[in-house]
């Protein structure tokens, strides 16, 4: 039996979704355990390309069941339009195949609407949400006035929840139909039912029965509601420590954390980045890695590898192991830069500093390594890689102290280099 947690390590985008598509294959569980359709997956399987939001992205191979966990955020339209999205794509998503906990709380019209009228009122300090709905969702959550999955299942329930918020207080300028309401997410609901379950005795009741789990995240460390680079964060916990909390698992049962990392960074959103680059070389990297968000469309920030935040991630996460992604995206460059230090008004760092003024602040100290020219994007094993591009994981492997056991070189599922067996 192996339970394994993957986090991203970075920003988000990492590539997570293609890391838990891999390891699904040798699994019987997939648990999604927190954010919600703010995130996006993207897996390739041959010429097929699928992106998945809330649906955790084992969803693709028939031995593997999913789950989508308690402390995952639900649009419940946007559940079932994923489905759909899916079967267009020759995926039938069954309630044999996917599971939904019951006490995961739910996403409304309203959350939606609060969400993108909040970011619209903080002007230059936005935090740069997708306007989901998923930040005020987590507001009700943890106000205790949320709505969860088991309330859509009666229109006595759901009426109550809703009452109980006020919804027609806050939205003063809005003609609020609360029947049309409670009548529409009950029948949505009803179509919910026999995907639901109490999913942390299945969870449980999976890893104690010897079967392989996986606990996969959304976003990244550094979008950590606690550990992130607050406020400009989501609004949930996606270090491995939210595993136990978003599934309902004891921390003892977990056996390895896989940290998902870029071979470079990029951001979504507003925040600080010490190694943005905004210039031709930033620009490259976008282009060369396809840098646009799988949920938004936005360009993301791209800059260069920063080895502060991934020892940071090593130690809030208890990384036992590292996914090296998009190395491809580096090929033909020259020269390429790692930042190990930060300079600050506070002298030289090398741990990276919580308070969000000195971060801000903070100028990258790059520790400079020579590129490669081949195109690595064909390369099958370890010892086929440049010279060069080993000497590049291994530095980054020696430096964060965390082997790195797999390497991507493209986004086929087929395209990624097992350096160690997982």
């Amino acid at each position: 039996m192996t339970v394994s947690v993957i986090v991203g390590s970075q920003w988000g985008d990492e590539g997570k979704g293609k890391i838990t598509d891999i390891l699904a294959e040798r699994v019987d569980l997939v648990v999604r355990y927190q954010g919600g359709n703010n995130a996006g997956h993207t897996v390739v399987v041959g010429d097929k390309t699928f992106k998945l939001h809330l649906i955790p992205s084992g969803i693709l191979f028939d031995s593997c069941v999913c789950v989508i966990g308690n402390g995952v955020v639900i649009d419940p339209t946007v559940f079932f339009g994923e489905i759909e999205t899916l079967k267009a794509q020759g995926i039938y998503v069954t309630p044999e195949k996917l599971k939904v906990s019951s006490i995961a709380n739910v996403i409304l019209p309203f959350h939606k609407m609060l969400d993108n009228a909040q970011e619209a009122k903080l002007h230059d300090e936005k935090i740069g949400t997708t306007g989901k709905g998923i930040g005020p969702t987590y507001t009700d959550k943890i106000a205790r006035r949320g709505v969860r999955v088991q309330d859509l299942l009666s229109k006595t329930k759901l009426r109550k929840r809703l009452e109980k918020r006020h919804w027609d207080q806050a939205f003063s300028n809005v003609n609020i139909d609360m029947d049309s309401v409670v009548e529409e997410y009950y029948a949505l609901g009803q179509r919910l039912k026999p995907f639901i379950v109490d999913s942390s005795l299945y969870v449980n009741k999976a890893i104690d029965a010897g079967k392989n789990v996986i606990l996969e995240g959304a976003q990244g460390t550094m979008l950590d509601v606690d550990h992130g680079t607050y406020p400009f964060v989501t609004s949930s916990n996606p270090i491995s420590g939210g595993a136990c909390i978003g599934v309902g698992v004891g921390p003892h049962k977990i056996n390895q954390v896989l940290g998902v990392t870029k071979a470079y960074v990029t951001r979504v959103g507003e925040g600080p980045f010490p190694t943005e680059l905004n210039d031709d070389m930033g620009e490259l990297l976008r282009t060369q890695g396809s840098e646009f968000g799988t949920t938004t469309g936005r360009p993301r920030r791209c800059g260069w590898l920063d080895l502060v935040v991934l020892k940071y991630a090593v130690r809030v996460n208890g990384l036992t192991s590292i996914c090296f992604t998009k190395l491809d995206v580096l090929d033909g460059m020259k020269s390429l830069k790692v930042c190990t230090h930060y300079k600050t008004s506070e002298g030289i760092l090398d741990e990276l500093p919580l308070d969000l003024d000195v971060f801000s602040e903070a100028e990258p100290v790059y520790v400079e390594l020579p590129g490669w020219d081949e195109d690595i994007s064909s390369v099958t094993s370890y010892d086929e890689l440049p010279e060069t591009a080993k000497k590049y994981i291994q530095f980054v492997s020696d430096f964060v102290g965390v082997q790195i056991k797999m390497v991507s070189v493209g986004s086929g599922r087929r395209q990624t280099i097992h350096v160690l067996t997982i």
